[in-house]
């Protein structure tokens, strides 16, 4: 098997691990993974994202219930992926540049995406030498504690955690939707009934059992949507107001 298909395998493979052996990374393995979000691609060659490594145990915590995932404080290496503006306008400053533009959408966005790329890649690189990961979009659920715990500047905001380590779980593939409803050519392809489209795939998802819940199979994709829209989590809806309260004006257009 060619060194490009064998990542394409560890790819398809890909599960989300909440439980990892007692064993740290070592030192030069985290090294090279920070390699490879250094050399990830970056919009604009601006480099606008950060990445905090976490490993105090208070602040872990801490990062823990605001995700409300215990495991998250017992993760070997847990990361916070910052979209990082700060660093780039502080160098502006620093030659006598005091655009406004550095604090626009336009910028936050572009920071927004570099860190999710990052992310990505650190993602494959770990898992291409036995690794396991587990994104922490949970961050989320309080971005303005986020920001105070890791005391995040201005025009910086917390994008997604990342907790990496050795698998001690070996979870079931999870069903994914038929990529028919999600690929489309030249233009959106718009659909009279989505429930007849997905009922297959409903009917897959009831075969699945979440390890975090391993007890019981999960309910249908099509309920787990109105489950999550149903289920708000107010301080994610209020995260526009934390993004502006970090510096950046979304609404400005000059």
């Amino acid at each position: 098997m060619s060194q490009s298909s064998e990542m394409i395998r560890k790819q398809l493979e890909h599960r989300t691990i909440r439980e990892f052996k007692d064993e740290p990374i070592h030192e030069d393995i985290f090294l090279e993974l920070m390699e490879v979000a250094r050399r990830t691609a970056t919009s604009t060659g601006m480099q606008a994202f950060s990445v905090i490594r976490i490993t105090d145990e208070r602040i872990r915590k801490e990062i823990a219930s605001i995700c409300n995932q215990e495991y998250v404080a017992r993760t070997p290496e847990l990361l916070i992926f910052v979209a990082d503006q700060f660093r780039n306008w502080k160098i502006a400053k620093e030659k006598g540049c005091f655009e406004k533009s550095a604090k626009d959408m336009d910028r936050f966005f572009s920071a927004y995406t570099d860190a999710c790329i990052a992310a990505q890649n650190v993602v494959n690189a770990a898992e291409s030498i036995g690794l396991g990961t587990v994104y922490l979009g949970s961050i989320l659920n309080d971005s303005e504690k986020i920001c105070e715990l890791l005391k995040l500047p201005e025009l910086t905001f917390p994008v997604i955690g990342l907790g990496i380590g050795y698998p001690n779980q070996n979870p079931q593939l999870k069903p994914r939707m038929n990529m028919k409803l999600r690929v489309f050519e030249n233009e959106y392809n718009k659909f009279d009934n989505y429930l007849d489209m997905i009922s297959d795939y409903d009917e897959e998802m009831r075969t699945y059992y979440d390890l975090r819940n391993s007890t019981r199979r999960v309910d249908s994709f099509s309920d787990q949507v109105v489950t999550r829209l149903k289920n708000v989590i107010p301080k994610r809806q209020d995260m526009i107001n934390v993004i502006e309260k970090q510096g950046f004006d979304l609404k400005q257009n000059k």
